[in-house]
């Protein structure tokens, strides 16, 4: 009698198709796009902070592989070079044009893809995709240096000093961009597991949950550095020319910069305390 081999194959219930990941990939893609509309600052010579849009992106590369979030993150950028076709008319050669596509668009948002790159070697999560998110946003950053100090030269920034004024012009967005992100991404990270197959809520215990006092503190930074870019950085552009011009910054509403500025410290610093003071408690109780 002759043994027939059993045809069928036991599914991994680990295992993820990839039409499944396709279209994870094109939803977080859709949400990424939404939120990079949503603009916390716009600055009037190119250069926004959105509302984490980088993280959908990140959060696919965390949870498929660089792989797809590399695929992603190009789509992501070639559509954002789509909305932003008006960047291509301060450009004249056909190189300069193919230098801003590829800088500012395409190479600049696929790179977000890395985002997951921490996963297998970081296993906590949270801190993983803080990680991440500083490792995208930091290759996003040196592309759009690398674009300024090279094709804007002459155009948007001074010819003499190009790279010094493109890390200091790309700081003034990417900075905050980044504080945004990496704390939605901490904060997204410690109350959902992104690393099985169905994403489940992160189980809580009293050692990894964060107060809420410690996003408040966090949260007024950032929204005191958000004020003082959006307060500071339009009068630092010459309006006619296109170029820094410092002596704007005669023109700066310094109170609203200082206002904002300690009222983010104080509001921090009373946050942070009462948080510390309160989990020195718990974990003495506890004992």
């Amino acid at each position: 009698m002759s043994k027939t081999k059993d045809s069928t194959k036991v599914k991994d219930p680990n295992s993820v198709s990839n039409t499944r990941i396709l279209a994870e990939c094109a939803l977080m893609l859709a949400v990424g796009i939404v939120l990079s509309l949503v603009k916390l600052i716009d600055l009037p010579y190119g250069g926004s902070v959105t509302v984490a849009s980088m993280l959908p992106v990140i959060l696919i590369s965390y949870r498929h592989g660089v792989k797809y979030g590399l695929l992603t993150g190009l789509a992501f950028g070639i559509i954002q070079q789509l909305l932003g076709l008006k960047t291509l008319s301060y450009v004249t050669t056909f190189i300069s044009i193919i230098a801003v596509i590829l800088l500012d668009y395409v190479v600049a948002f696929a790179v977000i893809g890395f985002g997951g790159a921490f996963r297998k070697i970081i296993k906590n999560q949270p801190a993983a995709l803080v990680a991440g998110a500083i490792l995208a946003c930091v290759l996003r950053y040196a592309c759009h240096v690398i674009s300024g100090a090279t094709v804007w030269a002459g155009l948007s920034i001074p010819t003499n000093a190009a790279l010094i004024y493109s890390f200091g012009y790309n700081a003034t967005y990417m900075v905050p961009e980044t504080i945004v992100t990496a704390a939605l991404a901490y904060y997204i990270g410690s109350l959902i597991d992104f690393r099985n197959p169905t994403i489940k809520h992160m189980p809580q215990t009293a050692k990894t949950k964060v107060p809420l006092l410690f996003w408040t503190g966090g949260l007024a930074l950032a929204a005191g550095l958000i004020v003082d870019i959006a307060s500071i950085f339009p009068h630092l552009q010459n309006p006619e020319s296109g170029e820094f011009d410092f002596a704007g910054l005669a023109n700066v509403n310094w109170m609203v910069v200082l206002i904002a500025t300690v009222a983010a410290i104080v509001i921090a610093a009373i946050s942070f305390g009462i948080a510390s003071l309160k989990k020195n408690k718990n974990e003495q109780a506890e004992k």
